[in-house]
């Protein structure tokens, strides 16, 4: 099985391989990266954009014109405008995170690297971040593309996935543990 096709499994796999290819033919790979990058940290700081995204009750038109109008205000790059606009379209924008993590996986194969999503209780800096990946490149003898994502929910410590392996290092994890350890 190919890296392309490892990633390219389901609706957000299908789309972000759409995405992906088009990005490539295009020319414009770093630029639907940085589009998405952007679109992400949007994602988490906007519960409006989140519900614009989520929310049945929001009709494809508006969601389309409001997609327009994020595109715009975040200066997307225009394949990722457009394609935005085809997820509103469809009445897919909810799959919207899974397509950029999807997508984020598929560039990294595409550099050699390997993609590690990451779940941190607050915002990494980039010298945290830096020594990170060279902790997982030490550990799997390749580099690592970083797809971070922030949970105030797990109280401290990281969550790291690294293809179906994962390392859950939370303090909300170690808590719960000790709280069985307790009961007996």
């Amino acid at each position: 099985m190919t890296a392309k096709a490892s990633v390219a499994l389901g609706l957000s796999g299908r789309y972000a391989t759409a995405l992906f290819d088009l990005a490539v033919e295009a020319k414009a790979l770093d630029a639907v990266a940085a589009s998405l990058a952007t679109l992400k940290d949007a994602l988490a700081q906007s519960a409006d954009l989140k519900t614009l995204m989520t929310s049945p009750m929001v009709t494809r038109g508006a969601a389309a014109a409001g997609v327009a109008g994020v595109a715009t205000s975040l200066k997307l790059d225009s394949l990722t405008s457009n394609f935005l606009g085809v997820l509103a379209k469809n009445r897919r924008l909810a799959a919207l995170p899974a397509i950029i993590r999807d997508f984020s996986a598929l560039a990294a194969a595409r550099r050699g690297e390997i993609s590690a999503q990451v779940t941190a209780a607050h915002k990494l800096s980039a010298a945290q971040q830096k020594a990170l990946a060279a902790k997982l490149k030490a550990g799997l003898g390749r580099d690592v593309a970083l797809d971070i994502t922030v949970d105030p929910a797990i109280l401290g410590g990281l969550i790291v996935r690294v293809g179906s392996r994962m390392i859950d290092s939370s303090l909300k994890t170690r808590l719960g543990a000790l709280g069985q350890a307790l009961k007996g």
